[in-house]
């Protein structure tokens, strides 16, 4: 995967040299390209943005510095071989970024991503590049931050880790929270190491069984139960279909029940968790 940032900081994104993702760099994996959009201004000030038009707070990030910066970084790309496109524009007003989508970006050759500052950069650069690649516009949490580049860098975290041969293990992300198949909707339950005991606290039975079905079992039981506790809302969103017969059993024992169209709703906050 080729991976472009367009950014004012680019030592913001010194992260991307460390962890999994540097590892992911480093094996060839991930081909990292951080572009500094003020290369393309031309005044004594390198200025990138400007008074918004209808006026209000705030600046808008120019057209032309980013024209021309996603050109540069199309064609270098492109040059070296690069294909399939896409922009990842972060911002608090895009579709939640979710670990579906991340899957789906990492089936993807190549990322440029557009992280803004100030009020967002102008309409129109969002619209011309739509021209000519898919754009996604992406959420990471309904709040507002100073720029996007922690965006990117969650995003590129979440992402790199999907690709082949960057985790130790290929299997790790398949029980992930949110994970495509049977945890999806479902937060992961907690986990265990050595030693057996710490500080007078013990480790489940189950887990030192030694029987496989039932760990499986027990894994996805307090699956649920954190899913119930921290997040209600996953739960209410799922077709009954989802759910086979332990996991109706579990949801039961946790105040759950079938609504008459087929989705799962909360009892009443009487019934204990």
């Amino acid at each position: 995967m080729r991976l472009d940032v367009v950014t004012i900081f680019p030592e913001y994104l010194e992260p991307l040299n460390v962890s999994l993702v540097g590892k992911a760099r480093a094996r060839g994996r991930l081909d990292v390209h951080v572009h500094d959009l003020r290369d393309w201004t031309y005044d004594r000030h390198n200025t990138v943005d400007d008074t918004p038009y209808g006026g209000g707070p705030g600046m808008v990030m120019k057209t032309e510095p980013w024209g021309e910066a996603l050109d540069a970084a199309l064609a270098d790309g492109y040059e070296a071989g690069a294909h399939g496109p896409v922009m990842v524009v972060p911002t608090p007003s895009g579709r939640p970024f979710t670990q579906e989508l991340a899957v789906e970006l990492s089936e993807r050759p190549w990322l440029i991503f557009t992280p803004a500052r100030y009020e967002g950069i102008d309409r129109r650069v969002t619209d011309e590049y739509a021209t000519r690649m898919p754009v996604y516009e992406v959420s990471i949490g309904d709040y507002v931050l100073a720029g996007g580049e922690a965006a990117v860098l969650v995003v590129t975290e979440a992402v790199a880790r999907l690709l082949p041969g960057v985790l130790g293990n290929a299997e790790s992300h398949r029980d992930d929270s949110f994970a495509p198949g049977a945890m999806a909707n479902l937060l992961e339950g907690p986990v265990y190491t050595k030693p057996p005991e710490w500080r007078g606290r013990g480790i489940p039975d189950v887990l030192l069984s030694g029987h496989h079905g039932k760990i499986a079992r027990w894994r996805r039981d307090e699956a649920f139960r954190r899913t119930a506790r921290n997040r209600p809302d996953l739960i209410e969103r799922c077709e009954a279909s989802a759910f086979d017969k332990k996991d109706r059993e579990i949801l039961s024992i946790l105040g759950w029940t079938p609504s008459a169209d087929g989705r799962f709703w909360r009892r009443p906050q009487t019934v204990e968790e």
